[in-house]
């Protein structure tokens, strides 16, 4: 770390003396003003600055600054949300590395974050500051007016700001007041919840890899059971991350045949098929510089996915019909109910495609396991269902409640929100019953005993319904998946009664 400072015992001396001093501040303000006159001082620069981001990653305000010997707190001087003018510090934020600029170059290098003097900057360190578990809260920034090689500092640096930012968000945390002997310690806030509804173990652990993913550029694979909300995770990465500015469109993989699916994506020009009167753009020139989230990925055509990988390896896209290519900048979230590495074994999904969407997945835990979530989510909708029917609020009877709890939910967060909505719709007064929530109970044997043959077809029937419910119903799908001609699973279908609106 200290190999290329010049001088390196005597840095590592001033490198303790400042972290030694940092460890001895009593106010959170003075934390910041001891953290930028020590990066200055460090690094022999006469400007430092701290920028941070808010709770919802949104907004990167100017926190504090250290020039010509001067320490100024701000609260209120903050900079546009996307960063649109401040490539410098875009790009320190996104890529999440380090940016040492030696020869500051006015035409190339805007930096009108900057104080304005006398005599312009020519030397710049831009670094990311993280917390301690390593996700990105900011920028600290040198600046010298002379040229300087700075790179060499960032490490150290780096790490002095992630000690002080702990020691600032600890000075901040208010005492804890006593509390009474017997009673339960107060259970502790989500530090962010990216607006999504859930504290639960599982749900903090996505929140968790929301958080590692949100200023990056890196692909993101959502997986989970039908149901669970990875539109919603895929809107919560867009809309608090750095291209929240930015378009987000959305495709479902499954909705169109595979000549719609490819003339949307990628565009066409006039002539490409019949029917192509003009040029048209695809949704990946309609999402350049923001995000395009591709649902049911794994319902791709195989020709399909060989053009998407072109696209995410190098950023390039070949409209339908051209004989040429231009550059997109496409932050790609796909999605999927299916198991990909199955698929992928089995033939049906390409093995390079499924490497390069999935190098940082996210798993939706279904709601069974979110079981603490449940009765948030039933008042959340049941309130929103109100206001869209403009009448009272409704309450929850503790009998009601206490059902949904004890219910398991195949159909996770989207059968909840259905059954609340038919709940409310249902509920003459303002008290929710259990009668009015029209759970059926889930058996598996009929009182009356069952022989071999009755119980087989039980197993059967759960097991065709499993597969056309995963396949939202579509025949075709669900035969190849269950290696059966389609007019076989028809007559199935028709043999154990299986209607359509059970799927």
């Amino acid at each position: 770390m200290l190999a290329q400072v010049p001088q390196p015992l005597r840095y590592a001396e001033a490198l303790l003396a400042r972290f030694i001093e940092l460890a001895a501040v009593e106010q959170a303000d003075e934390v910041l003003s001891t953290l930028l006159q020590s990066a200055a001082a460090l690094c022999a620069c006469p400007l430092a600055q701290l920028y941070l981001l808010d709770d919802s990653h949104t907004q990167l305000t100017l926190a504090g600054q250290w020039l010509d010997g001067r320490a100024t707190l701000h609260s209120a001087a903050r900079l546009p949300s996307d960063y649109a003018g401040d490539q410098l510090l875009q790009y320190c934020l996104c890529q999440n590395q380090p940016l040492s600029l030696g020869e500051l170059v006015p035409s190339l290098h805007p930096v009108d974050f900057l104080p304005t003097g006398a005599r312009p900057w020519r030397s710049l360190l831009c670094l990311p500051v993280r917390t301690a578990q390593g996700q990105i809260r900011g920028v600290l920034l040198c600046a010298d007016r002379g040229p300087q090689v700075l790179d060499s500092f960032a490490v150290s640096l780096g790490q002095l700001a992630t000690f002080a930012l702990a020691r600032w968000h600890n000075l901040q945390q208010p005492c804890p007041a006593a509390r009474p002997p017997g009673s339960a310690a107060p259970r502790a806030e989500m530090a962010s919840d990216y607006g999504l509804i859930g504290d639960s173990t599982a749900m903090q652990a996505m929140y968790r890899l929301i958080g590692k993913v949100l200023h990056n550029p890196t692909s993101v694979l959502l997986s989970g059971e039908t149901g669970t909300g990875k539109e919603l995770v895929a809107r919560a990465i867009h809309r608090h991350g750095s291209r929240s500015n930015r378009a987000f469109i959305v495709q479902n993989c499954a909705a169109l045949p595979e000549s719609l699916l490819e003339s949307e994506l990628f565009g066409c020009r006039k002539g490409a098929f019949t029917g192509a009167e003009r040029d048209r753009k695809g949704l990946f020139d309609a999402a350049d510089g923001g995000t395009l989230f591709l649902d049911e990925i794994g319902d791709m055509p195989l020709s399909l996915q060989a053009k998407l990988l072109r696209v995410l390896q190098e950023g390039e896209v070949r409209p339908l019909g051209s004989s040429t290519t231009h550059r997109v900048d496409v932050r790609l979230i796909a999605a999927t109910h299916h198991d990909l590495r199955a698929l992928v074994e089995q033939g049906r999904f390409r093995e390079d495609l499924f490497y390069r969407l999935a190098v940082f997945p996210i798993e939706l835990p279904p709601l069974r396991t979110r079981e603490q979530d449940i009765l948030n989510l039933a008042r959340h909708f049941a309130e929103q269902a109100c206001a869209q029917l403009q009448r009272s609020p409704c309450r929850w009877s503790d009998a009601a409640l206490a059902q949904l709890a004890g219910y398991r939910f195949p159909g996770n967060v989207r059968e909840l929100k259905g059954l609340v909505e038919r709940a409310v719709l249902l509920c003459d007064g303002n008290r929710l019953l259990p009668e009015h929530l029209s759970l059926q109970p889930r058996q598996t044997a009929d009182d009356a005993p069952q022989n071999l043959r009755a119980r087989l077809e039980h197993v059967e029937r759960n097991l065709l319904l499993d597969c056309l419910r995963s396949n939202r119903g579509n025949q075709s799908r669900a035969a190849r998946e269950l290696g059966l001609p389609r007019r076989t699973l028809l007559y199935r279908m028709n043999r154990l009664r299986i209607a359509p609106g059970e799927i």
